[in-house]
């Protein structure tokens, strides 16, 4: 067994986190992500009946366990909060059961996400977020195993005001196009500390067939 990550309240040993899909509006006014996460899990204990999972100021609203067939309400706890390493959620589990979907919302100072006034923009015009989740504020937007020992792969559906841009770190992301729904894959298992998502209005510039830059409309040609 590998030495425990004293910095996260998670337990990989037992059950594991192997797929996450979000499921998000990102909501400039309540300076929030509103939502939830499905998490696909293997347990490497049989006889594990918990997974618990890393958050931090999140607002859980419910919790659901299942398998393909479905998924039914579950009871869920959250630990008291850590002024650090934040409050360690704890779903039980029923036999069969290999996923779980909560509803949460973040909280306006999520510590791993920057919300952006207009004024504060090259444009002036709108609202823009950024997030970075390095080395342990992803669990302030998304509850995970938050911990380098547990990577995943992920899908996203990430909703915005339609005449804004919403880009993860992932493929799918578009090149500039407004529309207001945004669809994400990663296939390649990665910690959650590299998970990223941006939102604002913001353009494309392709620099060769494989790479290019995004940025707001005004900055973006002397980026590229």
């Amino acid at each position: 067994m590998p030495p425990r990550d004293v910095h996260s309240h998670a337990n990989p040993s037992e059950t594991r986190v192997r797929h996450l899909e979000l499921d998000l509006d990102v909501d400039f006014p309540g300076r929030a992500l509103r939502g939830s996460a499905t998490l696909h899990f293997e347990r490497r204990d049989p006889s594990a009946a918990v997974l618990r999972l890393d958050t931090r100021s999140l607002e859980i609203r419910g919790a659901e366990t299942g398998a393909a067939g479905g998924f039914a309400r579950a009871a869920w706890e959250l630990a008291p909060a850590d002024p650090i390493l934040g409050a360690a959620l704890s779903i039980p589990l029923r036999p069969g059961d290999d996923r779980v979907r909560i509803e949460y919302a973040t909280g306006p100072g999520a510590s791993g996400l920057q919300w952006l006034e207009p004024a504060q923009t090259a444009g002036k015009r709108h609202p823009f977020l950024f997030s970075q989740s390095q080395a342990i504020h992803a669990r302030s937007w998304v509850p995970v195993q938050d911990t380098p020992a547990v990577r995943v792969t992920y899908e996203a559906t990430v909703r915005t005001p339609p005449d804004l841009v919403a880009l993860m770190g992932a493929a799918g992301n578009s090149t500039g196009a407004p529309g207001g729904v945004y669809r994400f894959r990663m296939p390649q298992r990665i910690p959650a500390y590299l998970m990223a998502i941006a939102a604002g209005d913001i353009s494309f510039a392709p620099l060769g067939p494989r790479s290019g830059v995004y940025a707001e409309p005004s900055v973006v040609p002397r980026a590229a």
